[in-house]
């Protein structure tokens, strides 16, 4: 499968980046800090449902704002509320 392109895999890194919180994305049985723009770089995929696992202080915040921004490049994800 192809990666998802580079525009998104920069936005995502760059809007979890703005929160305290833990964001991590999971897919199959990988797990991906969305802060570390190499671990997107070599997982992430345009194909596929992602797990988002958020936790911290401005968790909430951070939920909405990553669901923002994978819809914005066409990219499905569900919030786990764990």
């Amino acid at each position: 499968m192809p990666n998802a392109n580079n525009a998104a895999i920069v936005e995502i890194s760059q809007t979890a980046n703005k929160f305290r919180s833990s964001i991590v994305l999971q897919f199959e049985n990988k797990y991906i800090d969305v802060k570390s723009i190499l671990g997107l770089f070599t997982t992430l995929l345009t194909t596929g449902t992602y797990n988002l696992h958020v936790h911290g202080p401005d968790a909430e915040d951070a939920k909405k704002a990553m669901t923002d921004v994978f819809a914005k490049h066409n990219m499905s994800v569900t919030v786990v509320n764990d």
